[in-house]
């Protein structure tokens, strides 16, 4: 098996250990922030600070993960379902591969998925590390003061997901 795949293998049969960081009424934290941004796409930079007031979703992803390729369309959807209600939702795209460190690619690869919510290019993995997360794709759900009270490793959950910004976004 090549090492890309192996580690990849190794990374879906860790999903269905990962306990997710907070479940919906579970306990919470406060979102870090992004950092080491070098280049937003769809929007001018962002911060958790600014977002407070509002229900955010944070996605981490890479469009070389097909993990994340089959999550895009429910994200995708969300934001276009719930934003004038006011989630904000802000995709991190962290490169596993070279390639994918590339702004162009991931400006096709926004283009080819439909994504109009902003976009954070993590290529040196900083915002990843402060978010202290481990997988791709995740998706974490702050709620208004800003406080992490939801996350989802991998695909799926999806009603859970939905259940979980209406009932934040009241």
């Amino acid at each position: 098996m090549h090492s890309a795949s192996r580690r990849r293998a190794l990374i879906a049969l860790s999903l269905a250990a990962a306990a997710p960081l907070c479940r919906a009424g579970g306990g919470s934290r406060a979102a870090p922030e992004f950092v080491g941004i070098e280049t937003w796409l769809n929007s001018e930079p962002l911060s958790m600070a600014a977002l407070r007031g509002q229900v955010v979703m944070v996605d981490f992803w890479t469009y070389g993960c097909i993990n994340c390729v089959h999550t895009l369309p429910h994200v995708v959807q969300w934001h276009e379902k719930y934003r004038q209600r006011g989630l904000v939702v802000v995709g991190v795209h962290t490169p596993e591969f070279a390639n994918e460190h590339d702004t162009n690619n991931v400006r096709q690869a926004i283009r080819r998925h439909g994504i109009r919510y902003a976009v954070a290019q993590d290529n040196k993995f900083a915002t990843w590390n402060a978010w202290r997360n481990r997988y791709w794709p995740t998706v974490y759900l702050a709620d208004r003061s800003g406080e992490l009270v939801y996350s989802h490793v991998g695909e799926g959950a999806y009603d859970e997901i939905e259940r979980t910004i209406q009932r934040l976004l009241g």
